[in-house]
């Protein structure tokens, strides 16, 4: 399953919590994104044949993140990009996030354990720009 998290018709997110499926390749995101995340599943014996994959120029202008998190709960706040809270949702074990657009930050609800993916190389001095969180009195989860 995957839910698409937008505002003003920009995907900020995808959250992908898998399902099994009967397809062997599935693909949660758009072909534009620049991380392309799937599930794939073979069958014992399944063979790929070898292959290289071909050089060509992509221009990427923002970092964007995949988070796998296998343990714990956490809860990412998303703002525009002017740093203004839009609201919140909560990522369970086992989910995915692939973080597109907009701004955000994470408060850990539970001891947790993520993998994240993102593009390199990297440079922190131009790769982002710390704000203050938005005031936990004005969190809203949304469903």
């Amino acid at each position: 399953m995957k839910e698409i998290i937008k505002h003003r018709n920009k995907i900020l997110a995808l959250i992908i919590k898998h399902k099994k499926n009967n397809q062997s390749v599935n693909f949660y995101t758009p072909n534009n994104f620049t991380q392309q995340v799937g599930f794939i599943e073979y069958k014992n014996g399944t063979y790929i044949k070898p292959h290289t994959h071909n050089k060509f120029l992509r221009k990427i202008y923002k970092t964007s993140e995949v988070l796998y998190l296998k343990k714990g709960k956490i809860r990412v706040d998303f703002y525009q990009s002017k740093k203004k809270y839009l609201f919140s949702k909560i990522i369970n074990k086992d989910n995915i996030i692939v973080l597109s657009t907009g701004s955000h930050g994470f408060k850990f609800l539970k001891q947790s354990t993520l993998i994240e993916i993102k593009q390199g190389p990297f440079n922190a001095k131009m790769d982002k720009k710390r704000f203050e969180p938005v005031n936990e009195k004005f969190i809203k989860i949304k469903k």
